[in-house]
This record gives C-alpha cells, sequence and structure tokens, in this order.
C-alpha cells in the first residue's frame, strides 16, 4: 500500500480520492432541506455562517410564512427576521431574503434563474451560493468551496490553501467535471465525519492519513 504522499501522483491520488469518497458515500443527499430551487437558494443564503441543521430546524417556519418569491416579497424583512434568528446576521439575510424575492418576481418571473450571472447579482447571493444552486437545483457543473473543501483540498495537498477562489481552481482542474456536483457533497459529508477542523484525528482520516499532509491543520 502507498501511504505517503510523494509516493504517489497526484493523478494517483485523485483518483484514490474519488473511489473512497464514491465507496463511502455513493449516493450523497443534499444536506440543507428544500423542495425547489427557491426554497434551496434560500436554504443556502440561510447557512452563511451557521451550520445546516440548525438552518433545516428554522426553514419549517419559515416556509409557512412564505415558501414561493411571490409571497416571500409580500412579508416584512422583520417578519422573517424573527423566524430566521438562530440561524444568525438575521437582520442581513432576512433583509436579503425578501429583496431577492422581490426581484425574482419582477424581473425573472418568479422563477430562480439558472445561471451564475443573473444569480450572483441578487442580494446576499455569492459566488459559492450560486454554485450551490447551479449544481444542485440545474445540475450545471460547479465545485462550490466551503470551509470543509478549503480545508480538506490543502490536507490532501491538492491546493496551498491560500483562499477559496484558488481551492476552486485547483479542485476543477484535478478532478473531473462530470464529478464536480457529486464530489462536493461527497467531500462535505467525509469532512464532517472523518477530518473536522477540530478533534483531527488521522485514525479516522484515513484519506488524509495515506495521501495528504501529515502536520499542520487547516
Amino acid at each position: 500500500m502507498q501511504k505517503l504522499t510523494e509516493s504517489m501522483s497526484k493523478s494517483e491520488r485523485v483518483a484514490y480520492i474519488i473511489s473512497e469518497l464514491e465507496r463511502r458515500y455513493p449516493n450523497p443527499p443534499i444536506p440543507l432541506d428544500h423542495k425547489d430551487s427557491y426554497t434551496l437558494l434560500v436554504a443556502v443564503l440561510l447557512s452563511a455562517q451557521c451550520t445546516d441543521k440548525r438552518v433545516n430546524t428554522v426553514t419549517p417556519a419559515l416556509w409557512a410564512l412564505a415558501d414561493s418569491p411571490a409571497e416571500m416579497a409580500r412579508q416584512s424583512p422583520s417578519d422573517v427576521r424573527a423566524i430566521i434568528r438562530p440561524c444568525g446576521l438575521s437582520p442581513r439575510k432576512s433583509a436579503a431574503i425578501v429583496m431577492l424575492s422581490k426581484i425574482l418576481v419582477e424581473e425573472h418571473g418568479g422563477e430562480v434563474p439558472a445561471s451564475f450571472e443573473a444569480l450572483e447579482a441578487l442580494p446576499g447571493v455569492g459566488h459559492k451560493t450560486a454554485s450551490v444552486v447551479m449544481s444542485q437545483a440545474f445540475d450545471v457543473p460547479a465545485f462550490p468551496v466551503d470551509t470543509h473543501i478549503h480545508r480538506l483540498m490543502w490536507r490532501w495537498n491538492l491546493s496551498n490553501g491560500k483562499n477559496v477562489e484558488q481551492t476552486e481552481r485547483d479542485a476543477k482542474r484535478l478532478f473531473p467535471e462530470e464529478l464536480w456536483n457529486k464530489l462536493h457533497l461527497q467531500i462535505i459529508y467525509y469532512a464532517r465525519a472523518c477530518s473536522p477542523a477540530r478533534g483531527w484525528n488521522l485514525e479516522t482520516d484515513v484519506i488524509t492519513a495515506r495521501i495528504g499532509r501529515k502536520t499542520g491543520l487547516k
């Protein structure tokens, strides 16, 4: 068995990662509960600096208030804020949710646009959020990079950890495009279960133990 990073080429490491993640997570579900592209968009927006688990406990009450752009556009930010407060950053997030809903109604016929440019033009929607929606709602190849993927790409010696933009470029260059949408979910599930930011243990992080950096946390 090859154990050291130096004994495996980068392409061999990538192939091993793909194989191991596929073995562990052959059908990774989207971790945010949603029913359509709009509720996914809002849930991803809420997940900024918040756990998916907490978002999933909050969104049922939010969908009961409004679960479409037309309905949400009629709500006051204060009513939305009262519901989403546990997710953090509630003043900013509530204003963004109501405003983007109005824009969807006024400029996009009440539909979530399947375009990076149009999504990133919406209030509160950055590149990562747009990438999640494009990949998971519209099946457009994308590689959303969150803290988990950023951390593991560095630990696996596949990126320099400089910033998420560089990590995304490296991931897209190294992994086959047809696997991006699935891989980004597989890496997240693996990171949470086996390679957390705190309490990192190479006995459970078998991928890093075999092919990654052995020192330092990221």
